[in-house]
């Protein structure tokens, strides 16, 4: 039986070096990252007497492009890992994965591997959606391959024998699901006895991208005040970690009602309302946060970020977390009742993939060699 497995190739504009990888999308287990894995191949006339690198970087755009004026930049880059691949080291400190060992044997002598760790707690892909006008790169934090051919892993690389490939580190859904959320909330009212009382019940914690969300709605109503309507929304929380005042919060769907409106006193109510948290309706709406993507295909709504320790966030990080609230509208006079949910909404873990093996076909895709790295105003994807 024979076997396909996918394999991304892209060259240096001058075509001396070309990059293969095996997959673009590394996975975060909260506690580590996924390894990058990949094959060089040189040519051994261009390189002799010179040095090969490979570098994992993470890059985060804080601020517009075209607001980048006298000097002023809005974009950093981290470098999170470095190798280097030519000369080869005597010893190599991994074993080289089925991909690998079928791709050299293909390629010949001069196809190098390598392989990147990226540290754990590093930051999400995550892409800010853009206004409508806005133009340029989107705000948000990315990730690249880069080979260049230099005397030192800090040289400035040049642009004809460099190659950067761009990839992404994501999070899959966890396998073992958390609790079922519950909360009580309870209002008093000065110079009025009584208590009006809000429980909230979400069926499960975690959630799949595309599911619908049953929120639970159990009101008491104790006191001799009147509920006049109800309103639940799903919220998606966002913070940039570089700013002290980088929180916001966009609300995803939303849905008012006065179905069992107006509650009167001593009276109680149960209601069940269906929200499905989608990015289809909010494609001009500024700031979402989306998850990256590596092609220029349409993305979905960021998943939840799951930490390791919550106090220990990069400053590059973009953290977003999703959260059901309902609120109760009493009047002008009597305020309001809310209540919030926390939940995970991710996308479901991929399945494991086949094993190489030895009759093994490889299906090449491959990318324009004038695509090199974002500060020469080169594609990266």
């Amino acid at each position: 039986m024979v076997y396909n497995f996918k394999v991304y190739k892209k060259c240096s504009p001058n075509g001396k070096i070309t990059l293969y990888m095996p997959k673009r999308d590394f996975v975060d287990h909260i506690s580590y990252v996924e390894p990058i894995d990949g094959i060089v191949v040189v040519d051994d006339e261009y390189v002799r007497g010179r040095k090969v690198f490979a570098q994992a970087v993470c890059t985060f755009r804080y601020g517009r492009e075209e607001d980048e004026v006298m000097g002023v930049n809005f974009y950093k880059e981290l470098y999170l890992a470095s190798e280097q691949i030519y000369p080869a080291p005597e010893k190599r400190a991994y074993d080289l994965t089925r991909t690998q060992e079928r791709l050299v044997k293909k390629l010949g002598q001069f196809a190098l591997p390598f392989r990147l760790s990226v540290p754990a707690g590093s930051p999400g892909s995550v892409t800010l959606q853009p206004g409508l006008e806005d133009e340029g790169e989107p705000c948000g934090v990315h990730y690249y391959i880069k080979l260049f051919v230099g005397d030192t892993e800090i040289d400035r690389s040049h642009r004809r024998s460099t190659v950067a490939l761009g990839i992404r580190k994501i999070q899959f859904a966890p396998n073992k699901p958390g609790p079922q959320p519950c909360t009580v909330v309870r209002k008093d009212f000065m110079l009025s006895p009584g208590q009006l009382e809000l429980e909230l019940t979400l069926d499960k914690q975690l959630y799949i991208h595309g599911e619908t969300i049953a929120i639970n709605i159990s009101v008491r109503n104790h006191s001799n005040k009147v509920v006049k309507k109800i309103k639940a929304c799903i919220l998606q929380s966002v913070d940039v970690v570089l700013f002290q005042n980088g929180q916001y919060r966009n609300v995803v769907c939303s849905v008012e009602t006065q179905d069992g409106c107006p509650l009167q006193p001593g009276a109680s109510m149960q209601k069940v309302v269906q929200l499905r948290p989608e990015l289809t309706p909010l494609r001009d709406r500024r700031g979402l946060a989306l998850d990256a993507q590596l092609k220029r295909h349409d993305s979905s709504l960021a998943s939840t970020t799951l930490l390791l320790e919550p106090e220990q966030r990069d400053a590059f990080g973009i953290i977003v977390s999703y959260s059901a609230k309902v609120k109760l509208y009493l009047g002008a006079l009597n305020g309001e009742l809310s209540a919030e949910l926390p939940f995970i909404l991710m996308h479901p873990k991929e399945g494991r993939g086949k094993l190489v093996q030895a009759d093994s076909q490889v299906d090449v895709e491959m990318f324009r060699q004038d695509t090199v790295i974002h500060q020469e105003s080169i594609d990266v994807y």
